[in-house]
């Protein structure tokens, strides 16, 4: 591997810090213009340091260890929102399992797979390899995989056929994630290709899900992909700002703080 300059080297630290690093972001944060940015990207990506998504890159390793590591690592917020989110959908439900990725909370959606094991006959429709490998391994469901374009951090399968696949379902249910909500209710993600999916999904289920941890309501990304006001239940770990709970309430949307038993709070506090 070349060297590499200071700045460089913490470009790729902030990479594997957040999992995703945007070419703006990283312009602002260096004081460089935008194509030297592209030009450090390239090179990374060349080393197989970064992989390169729509107006930034993703860090290369970030899925590999947090998948290798999901069944023993993964954080009891997580798991909470997922048995929440199981507790919801009932026995003989068609549902879609939406992926995103995010280094902080990509495996959420997973979890929730994990979590759905005792349901009997579910029909699962998923963009995500690994959640098929764990429907497979763990459950009787009839499980469809959309095709399309892999990407190779979190084997996610993304695209517009991918999007064009889920537009010939209608579900009973849809759980997503999104990678940041703003607090006039904007749900934001770093990647074209998930906007084009996620809205797909959006439009065709009866009953929409979106589970977001604590991270979510603290960070903001690029690119619009609609608005809380459109979601039926919110599934978080933690109260979420006022705004939020104000839009819920005008909407009639259903929120559910997750939490342990261990907790004070009663698991599947609603505040909707």
């Amino acid at each position: 591997m070349e060297k590499l300059n200071k700045r460089q080297r913490d470009i790729l630290t902030l990479a594997e810090e957040e999992g995703y690093v945007s070419v703006e972001g990283l312009a602002k944060t260096f004081d460089v213009t935008q194509q030297t940015i592209r030009s450090d990207i390239n090179n990374f990506c060349e080393q197989d340091l970064l992989v390169r998504s729509h107006g930034g890159a993703f860090f290369s390793k970030a899925h590999d260890y947090a998948y290798k590591s999901r069944k023993t690592l993964a954080s009891n917020e997580k798991k909470d929102i997922a048995d929440a989110v199981a507790n919801i959908i009932p026995n003989n439900s068609s549902i879609v399992l939406g992926n995103i990725y995010s280094a902080k909370s990509g495996t959420t959606i997973e979890q929730v797979a994990q979590s759905l094991y005792a349901h009997k006959d579910l029909r699962v429709i998923t963009n995500n390899i690994n959640i098929v490998n764990i429907f497979t391994e763990f459950n009787n469901a009839e499980i469809w995989l959309a095709g399309g374009k892999i990407r190779n951090p979190d084997s996610a399968v993304m695209g517009s056929d991918t999007a064009d696949f889920i537009k010939q379902f209608k579900v009973d249910y849809a759980v997503v994630g999104v990678s940041a909500i703003d607090n006039e209710g904007a749900l934001m993600d770093f990647d074209y290709e998930d906007v084009l999916v996620s809205k797909a999904i959006f439009n065709h289920c009866r009953r929409l899900i979106l589970v977001a941890d604590n991270f979510k309501f603290d960070s903001t990304a690029p690119m619009l992909l609609g608005n809380i006001s459109e979601i039926d239940i919110l599934v978080t770990n933690f109260h979420p700002p006022s705004e939020i709970i104000e839009i819920c309430k005008s909407n009639k949307i259903e929120i559910i703080v997750a939490s342990s038993p261990l907790d004070d709070k009663n698991l599947n506090q609603n505040l909707g």
